[in-house]
């Protein structure tokens, strides 16, 4: 971990002063695990959890709201202000602030989408396999919850099946028993996001 947050303190910054790091995978995949993880590798970066920018009725169709909110004020080098949403309560909270750090972790997901990309630094995949992550999100979310991922199942299949994320990945994320294994992603590696679909010659290890 500490050497994965090395290298993206290096990269160049993507978004105003701020190095964006997105972390995407399906539900359950443990995208908040991880991002809590490589923010204290990274001395405390800020994490933004999607969990709080979208919402009952906006699943996914939450992008104008984080692009005005947050992307538009860290590309004038300025701290974000964007209000959280409750999920039991189902509505918002009070805004709060994101400061405009050199790195910023974005966790959720989407995080990877097409309309982000162009903002950030890296794009992490947490690679647990769609069914096994829908079934630890279940199994931690308990039947409280079920009427929720019965919902959510089908929406997050449309997301990925018109905006897909993996495909762009900088780096793959896996699971170990104690830790996490870092690989290089479909575009081969870490540095400045390119939206292609493809680069060519061998993926470039680290």
């Amino acid at each position: 971990m500490d050497q994965l947050a090395a290298r993206l303190r290096r990269l160049p910054p993507s978004c105003g002063p701020v190095r964006l790091i997105a972390v995407d995978g399906h539900a359950g995949s443990g995208k908040s695990t991880f991002a809590g993880r490589l923010a204290e590798a990274l001395g405390g970066a800020p994490v933004l959890r999607l969990d709080d920018i979208a919402s009952h009725d906006e699943l996914f169709a939450w992008t104008d709201r984080l692009l005005a909110q947050v992307i538009e004020p860290f590309g004038r080098g300025e701290s974000a202000r964007y209000a959280s949403y409750d999920w039991r309560a189902r509505r918002f909270g009070p805004a709060g602030a994101l400061p405009a750090a050199p790195v910023v972790l974005v966790e959720g997901v989407g995080a990877g989408r097409r309309a982000l990309r162009p903002f950030l630094a890296c794009l992490l995949w947490m690679d647990v396999p769609a069914e096994e992550a829908w079934a630890r999100g279940r199994s931690r979310d308990g039947e409280e919850q079920r009427e929720f991922w019965d919902g959510w199942v089908p929406a997050e299949v449309r997301h990925f099946a018109e905006d897909p994320s993996r495909p762009y990945a900088d780096l793959l994320v896996r699971q170990l028993q104690q830790g996490y294994e870092v690989l290089p992603g479909p575009v081969g590696g870490i540095g400045p996001h390119q939206d292609v679909t493809h680069r060519e010659g061998p993926p470039a290890m680290w």
